[in-house]
């Protein structure tokens, strides 16, 4: 049977990468067949139970049907302009959206598939609300007929980039951590701080800091990189809730890193029109200051409870450290020099920077040819990509359903006149009303769904009063990341407390204090644009960056070092203070 998920995920990646290369191919094609993809890995992968198994069939079955019936008559759909002209296709159109919202209910629980249920019924019903949050009603066959057979729903531009974008950058990072790419992220954390006082911790944050920005999931960087440095922590005497709360804390910080902040860069491409390059010079300054507040933060847990370097039995030689390197060094050189050197295309480069980290399969630790070796990593690398590239693109085909709702009704018109009324039209209420709704939709959604979904409710809001497109997207996308250590829910700490085997709630108290840089850094950004300007105005940004890590690594030694209250006190009020001034520059 295994045999037969290696196949499916070869097929997946075969299907994705020919479409780069492939040329252009209509929507209704590309996107059913990726849903098509998707479905056997959502309702049939490991699962466990007579009924589950049966229910996860007829899901699977009738989901796959619905995909290829789609993209086989997507000619005679394309003339239909968005209605539906036959029952048959009213079933469809209930039975997809039923499957897609399943699907993610399989994949990450309830919050997401809820919240697609509500829009679905406000679509249907809404005009029977009164007042203004009412709508003026669609026919059914229109209604169904945008998010079904036109790209205003399932097929619509969000699904768009997880077909092209998202899936190439996942199965690029499933390449990367089937061979020795993954050692060589630890290697190289732990020469660089592995001799320093706390140096496991730190160790943590620098694998997970390279691992997080090419993986779609705060939780997915925990379990993998947790796997390793959580033991490690913990053998060495660190408390538990300070060992999971660094690995939450760092895997979370992974999705905001430069070059790839997770796939989401590319996706704040396709919302924003701002190229990548761009992008990525605004993310860089921000995403450094948060990993420094997070290594002040270890410097006084360290001296607070005498954390102890790794033994130096234990850290890897400079000769594993060179050799181990390559392996993510080369797919990592492959993928910048095409986008920055030829000029290629994201996923263009990606493509063959996969190609590179696949020859790099066959070749083991010792740089001699392995091809048994080769073929059991590729099994891997084909296995774990079809999987995660299926657990994201069923979050994201679910989240399309709400972003469809929201275009076709004007619902999203009306919250963003919420913000603003709610707000007093004030930025600063405004961006805390964001920040808490940001919270509520991030519960349990990976980051880039997150993101999209927040953004297409608030960003228009913050746009109106006054921010710049970019500036609006990097604030949302880093308050999407809100869910993965605050409570209630935070999945990051969740899983990071279960694998010590802690109480999560202490857990989730050290990773607020440690992180606190996710709570200021955005707000920084709004204080002061300079800090995301370092492309137009370096002096500038480089100028607020020293002012707000300055302040930072007060605010962090008030929350975590035990210097008397008043002592403290002062720090963290000294510390936002120094972090603001930019509103009297």
């Amino acid at each position: 049977m295994m045999r037969f998920w290696i196949a499916l995920g070869l097929l997946s990646a075969i299907f994705h990468l020919g479409l780069i290369f492939y040329g252009l191919v209509p929507n209704l094609v590309a996107r059913p067949l990726h849903m098509a993809f998707v479905l056997p890995w959502v309702f049939l992968f490991g699962v466990q139970g007579r009924w589950a198994l049966t229910s996860g069939l007829v899901f699977t079955l009738i989901g796959v049907a619905g995909c290829f019936w789609i993209s086989t008559n997507h000619q005679m759909l394309r003339n239909q302009y968005g209605f539906l002209e036959s029952e048959f296709q009213v079933w469809l159109a209930f039975a997809l959206l039923a499957v897609a919202m399943e699907g993610a209910r399989r994949s990450i629980g309830w919050p997401l598939p809820l919240v697609a249920l509500a829009a679905l019924l406000y679509g249907l019903f809404g005009q029977h609300i009164p007042g203004e949050f009412g709508h003026a009603g669609t026919p059914l066959r229109s209604f169904l007929g945008t998010l079904i057979v036109a790209e205003g729903g399932l097929w619509g531009s969000l699904t768009g980039v997880s077909v092209g974008v998202v899936a190439v950058f996942v199965m690029f990072g499933a390449v990367l951590n089937a061979g020795e790419a993954g050692q060589g992220f630890m290697n190289v954390a732990a020469a660089a701080a592995g001799r320093l006082k706390g140096g496991a911790a730190k160790v943590s944050v620098l694998s997970s800091a390279m691992f997080g920005s090419i993986s779609g999931s705060a939780s997915a960087n925990v379990a993998s990189t947790g796997a390793v440095t959580l033991p490690a922590m913990t053998r060495l005497g660190y408390p538990k809730r300070l060992a999971a709360a660094t690995e939450a804390v760092a895997s979370s910080g992974g999705q905001i890193m430069p070059p790839l902040m997770g796939a989401g860069a590319f996706v704040m491409v396709e919302l924003t029109g701002v190229p990548y390059s761009e992008i990525m010079l605004a993310a860089l300054l921000p995403a450094i200051l948060y990993f420094l507040t997070v290594w002040q933060g270890l410097n006084a847990f360290a001296k607070r409870f005498d954390l102890q370097p790794i033994p130096e039995a234990d850290r890897p030689s400079r000769l594993q450290v060179l050799i181990t390197s390559g392996f993510f060094m080369v797919p990592f050189l492959t993928l910048l020099t095409g986008m920055f050197g030829f000029g290629y295309t994201p996923q263009y480069s990606a493509a063959l920077a996969i190609f590179v980290g696949l020859c790099l399969l066959f070749v083991d630790i010792s740089l001699r040819p392995n091809p048994r070796q080769g073929l059991t990593r590729f099994a891997d690398a084909m296995l774990n990509g079809g999987k995660q590239v299926a657990m994201i693109g069923s979050i994201i085909i679910c989240a399309s359903i709400i972003i469809g709702v929201l275009g076709i009704t004007g619902l999203g018109v009306k919250i963003t006149s919420v913000i603003l009324s709610g707000s007093g039209g004030a930025l600063w209420p405004a961006l805390l009303l964001t920040a808490l709704a940001c919270l509520l939709l991030g519960m349990e959604v990976p980051t880039t769904a997150a993101y999209v979904i927040c953004v297409s409710v608030a960003g228009p809001a913050l746009i109106s009063l006054g921010l710049e497109p970019l500036q609006a997207h990097l604030f949302v996308f880093w308050f999407a990341l809100l869910s993965t250590i605050t409570p209630p829910v935070c999945g990051a700490v969740f899983i990071a407390a279960g694998m010590v085997q802690t109480n999560w709630l202490q857990v989730a108290v050290t990773a607020m204090a440690l992180g606190v840089g996710l709570y200021v850094i955005p707000l920084a950004m709004i204080a002061n644009p300079s800090l995301i300007a370092l492309g137009d105005a370096p002096v500038s940004a480089l100028l607020a960056f020293a002012i707000v890590a300055l302040g930072l690594s007060g605010v962090s030694r008030g929350l975590i070092r035990q210097d008397g209250i008043a002592l403290r006190a002062i720090s963290v009020l000294g510390g936002l203070a120094l972090c603001f001034a930019a509103l009297i520059w």
